[in-house]
């Protein structure tokens, strides 16, 4: 801005603050309105369905809906299912009902097309109001299943970061990466792994997720007259934490955990600026015992995951069977509910 003075300047910058934020709530009010209406159409919908009328009823309520409101969209027959389906499947659930206001009705059809499990669509809604996720985001999510992958990543997050990042760092790395896109020979080499990587950066940052940015590959850490070199090196845009990858061809093994820390360490004391918060680590490996890295990570004490990756677009055979108990996946997701940080 030319020609103001600073406490202008600042003035000037909280009025717009203001004006955006007024922008987001009036936004947030018209999308409970409307869900709110949807709720009572879904409600009236499945009530009739219940004393028996037929399906006809839905497209001659949309016929006549459409005729009378030209103006507004949200009517036609196949959303009026949604309605009742959201009603239906949503009501008296008292995880779920109480987040239908949540997120908008757009983000709510999504979740309900491509999620059954109750759990699921908890955490979907609260991810997508958490982290401010848009539709094409939400879809990613969910088609690279990161609730499955949320609930199984092994971390010593709990126990070495702060309560203001943890959560967001948990969605940040994942159980199990699928690099399908590399197009690699079943057998190959870490370097080959990290060169086709490189070359699909763009998709490898997508399957790592929406926040983190390229730093480097071999990136070079020097401590008095030796070199080391991390693989990869990237940094997370909203933990504003340096990740560092570790690319193993193999299975895990304990030592992989130590040579982490090291990087880690480095990192801290040499390359991570005063406002960013500790560096992450992840060591993806092609398999791994999930006992041996469990009492690996219980002796760190800087923040790492451990995770497996594979070259073709399905996930292992056994890794639904892996998802914790039903109570156990409840008390993570009253976790994620109760962290209000972010």
């Amino acid at each position: 801005m030319q020609n103001i003075d600073y406490p202008q300047y600042q003035f000037i910058v909280e009025i717009k603050e203001k004006i955006r934020q007024a922008q987001y709530e009036a936004l947030k009010a018209v999308n409970v309105h409307l869900i709110n209406l949807y709720w009572e159409l879904g409600k009236a919908i499945s009530e009739k369905q219940t004393l028996g009328w037929g399906k006809s009823i839905v497209p001659n309520l949309s016929k006549e809906l459409q005729k009378e409101f030209p103006s507004m969209t949200g009517f036609s027959v196949s959303n009026l299912w949604y309605m009742s389906q959201f009603y239906t499947e949503y009501q008296g659930d008292i995880n779920l009902e109480p987040l239908v206001r949540e997120i908008s009705w757009s983000k709510h059809v999504i979740i309900l097309k491509k999620c059954k499990d109750p759990q699921e669509r908890q955490f979907y809604i609260l991810s997508t109001k958490k982290f401010g996720w848009t539709k094409d985001v939400l879809i990613h999510q969910v088609e690279n299943k990161t609730y499955e992958k949320y609930l199984l990543n092994q971390t010593n997050f709990d126990a070495v970061l702060p309560e203001k990042i943890k959560q967001q760092a948990y969605l940040a790395v994942k159980d199990h990466y699928s690099f399908e896109f590399l197009e690699l020979a079943h057998e190959h080499s870490e370097y080959e792994l990290e060169q086709a990587l490189i070359k699909n950066i763009r998709q490898f940052l997508l399957e790592m997720g929406t926040d983190f940015t390229f730093v480097g590959n071999q990136y070079k850490l020097q401590v008095n007259d030796k070199e080391f070199r991390i693989d990869l090196l990237l940094f997370h845009r909203k933990l504003q934490s340096l990740i560092a990858i570790d690319l193993k061809i193999g299975e895990f093994e304990p030592e992989h955990k130590g040579k982490m820390e090291f990087y880690l360490s480095v990192l801290n004391d040499t390359i991570k600026l005063p406002h960013e918060n500790p560096a992450i680590g992840i060591i993806i490996c092609k398999s791994k015992d999930r006992t041996i890295v469990e009492y690996s990570l219980n002796t760190a004490t800087l923040p790492i995951g451990v995770a497996t990756y594979n070259t073709t677009n399905t996930l292992p055979e056994a890794y639904q069977a892996l998802l914790p108990a039903t109570t156990e996946i409840a008390q993570k997701l009253n976790n994620f509910l109760q962290d209000d940080n972010h």
